[in-house]
C-alpha cells in the first residue's frame, strides 16, 4: 500500500510531473534518435537509467531509435587478440581483421547489452546493424582508412515496421556496401543519416561535455546552423566537438528539426531535454 504522507520532495516531483505535460503532448508519436555512448554506456547504473528512461519514452508515445558506438570495447577485443590499430585524422583504419572484430563487438557484445538493459525495464526492444535490411548502404569513406564508410543510401522501412508494433530498434553502425563489403561507420555519422532518413523530429548527441561552448567556456543553449558555421571557422568550435556539430548540421539539412548535443553523463539527460522546459544541452536549429 502507498504511504500517505506528505512531503515537499513528493509534491515537487508532482509538479515536476504536471508541468510535463505540454511536453509529452508534444513529442506524442515524434521520432527522436539518440546516439548512445560515452559515458551513459561506461557503467551498469548509467545502462540501466538510461534503460529505463528510453521505455519511458516509448511508453507516453515517443519513437526512440538508439545508435550506439563501442570503441573503448573494440579497443580492448582488439588488444586481446593482438591485432594492432591504427588511427589516421582520429578514425580508426579498418582492414578486414579488425572489421571481424568490429563486427562482433559492435553487433554483439555492445549491441545485446543495450538490448538487454531496454527489456529488463520492461520495454521490448530490438538489435540491428545497419546491414539488416538494407538499412544502410556505404560507399568508402577514404581509400587510407580502409572498410571505413560513408552512409550514402538509407531505407528506414524496418525501422518503421518496428514502430507500429511499440518496438524500440537498437542499431550498430555497419552498413553494406554495393558488392557485398561491410563497412564500419563512425557512430555520430551513422545516426545522423538515419535520423535524416527518419525526418525524425529530434536527433540527441549524447557526450561527455556539457554541450557547445562560447569562447568564455559558457554553454550556449541554443544555436543556428548560420553561429556553428562562424565558430568552427573562428575557432571556437575546435577538436571532437567540430564533427558532431557537422553531423548535426548535416542531420539538419537533411530534414532532421533540430539537433541536441547533450551530457550523456547528467542523469535523465535525456528525460530533461524532452519534457521539460529548461531543456538541456546544446540545440541547433537550421538558420
Amino acid at each position: 500500500m502507498k504511504k500517505r504522507e506528505m512531503n515537499r520532495d513528493w509534491i515537487a516531483t508532482a509538479r515536476t510531473l504536471s508541468e510535463a505535460l505540454p511536453y509529452l503532448q508534444r513529442y506524442d508519436g515524434a521520432i527522436v534518435v539518440i546516439k548512445l555512448g560515452g559515458h551513459a554506456m561506461g557503467s551498469d547504473e548509467a545502462m540501466e537509467t538510461f534503460a529505463r528512461d528510453v521505455v519511458l519514452m516509448r511508453q507516453v508515445g515517443v519513437n526512440p531509435v538508439i545508435v550506439h558506438g563501442g570503441g573503448p570495447m573494440i579497443n580492448e577485443m582488439l588488444e586481446k587478440l593482438q591485432i594492432k590499430s591504427d588511427f589516421v585524422g582520429g578514425k580508426r583504419v579498418t582492414d578486414e581483421a579488425t572489421m571481424e572484430v568490429v563486427e562482433m563487438v559492435l553487433s554483439g557484445r555492445v549491441n545485446k547489452r543495450i538490448v538487454q538493459a531496454i527489456n529488463r525495464q520492461g520495454g521490448k526492444a530490438v538489435g540491428l546493424s545497419g546491414k539488416d535490411a538494407n538499412l544502410i548502404t556505404c560507399d568508402p569513406a577514404d581509400p587510407a582508412l580502409g572498410l571505413v564508410g560513408d552512409p550514402n543510401d538509407v531505407d528506414p522501412a524496418i525501422l518503421r515496421t518496428l514502430f507500429s508494433d511499440d518496438t524500440i530498434p537498437v542499431i550498430a553502425p555497419l552498413g553494406s556496401g554495393r558488392n557485398g563489403e561491410t563497412y564500419n561507420i563512425n557512430g555520430d555519422t551513422a545516426a545522423g543519416a538515419v535520423a535524416a532518413a527518419l525526418k525524425a523530429d529530434r536527433l540527441l548527441l549524447l557526450t561527455d561535455v556539457d554541450g557547445v561552448k562560447d569562447p568564455d567556456g559558457n554553454v550556449l543553449t541554443e544555436l543556428t546552423a548560420t553561429q556553428i558555421h562562424d565558430m568552427i571557422r573562428d575557432g571556437v568550435i575546435a577538436g571532437g566537438m567540430i564533427p558532431k556539430t557537422e553531423t548535426a548540421l548535416n542531420a539538419i539539412d537533411g530534414g532532421v528539426r533540430a539537433v541536441v548535443i547533450i551530457d550523456g553523463r547528467a542523469p535523465n539527460a535525456v528525460l530533461l531535454e524532452l519534457f521539460t522546459e529548461h531543456g538541456a544541452g546544446s540545440l541547433i536549429r537550421a538558420g
